[in-house]
């Protein structure tokens, strides 16, 4: 069970909030978190590289000059890796770089990293009343107020993600701003400071806990 205090929109303390979440054995916890992260940075990767062997390369059907007599080295195609336009040696090919990992891991590997962020994190009371249009200035004064420095990078996590607040901090520099079913380990260990609403809090243990 963790405690943590809820801020409303001025940063003024008005409540408490606990949460509760299943994370790994303290053994373990690192090395399945590490898992999860090599898992989504490898899996992000696209794998199109692709280069051409000396047998795909256009051209080098016919031998540039006889085998001998002619005081050069034997040269047998002019697409030979040893020649500039030739085929290349080992080169990337299309390739897929997906891992796997059990829908149990990667939850457990979520709510652990969650929850090790305990200390930088920060509950704040809804506040999508609060912009009554899109306002970049007034979502970085809040942020501000609420100890999210603007130098800092800082992970905005919503139950439901406001056109008002989309508008307001898709602009900001270092803030990211992710709805609560929609967690990434990544995102979670890459941010200073994780400021999370209090009916998002509710919305992460609903559906990682299930």
């Amino acid at each position: 069970m963790v405690e943590t205090v809820v801020k409303n929109w001025q940063g003024e303390e008005v409540g408490q909030k606990s949460f509760d979440l299943r994370v790994a054995k303290e053994e373990t916890a690192a090395h399945i978190v590490h898992r999860a992260l090599v898992r989504q940075m490898t899996n992000a990767r696209q794998g199109t590289a692709s280069t051409k062997t000396r047998s795909e390369v256009r051209g080098g059907g016919r031998k540039p000059w006889r085998q001998k007599g002619t005081g050069r080295a034997r040269a047998g195609s002019i697409r030979s890796p040893l020649w500039r336009g030739g085929g290349v040696i080992f080169g990337p090919k299309p390739r897929d770089f997906n891992l796997k990992m059990n829908r149990k891991e990667r939850r457990l590997a979520l709510r652990t990293a969650f929850v090790s962020r305990t200390d930088d994190l920060i509950v704040v009371e809804d506040f999508s009343t609060e912009l009554s249009r899109p306002k970049t200035k007034d979502l970085v004064a809040a942020l501000t107020r609420w100890g999210a420095l603007p130098e800092q990078k800082s992970l905005l996590i919503l139950s439901e993600i406001a056109d008002n607040i989309y508008l307001s901090g898709r602009n900001i520099e270092k803030l990211k701003i992710i709805a609560a079913d929609q967690l990434n380990v990544y995102d979670l260990l890459h941010a200073d400071k994780i400021v999370v609403t209090a009916s998002a809090l509710e919305k992460i243990q609903e559906v990682y806990n299930a």
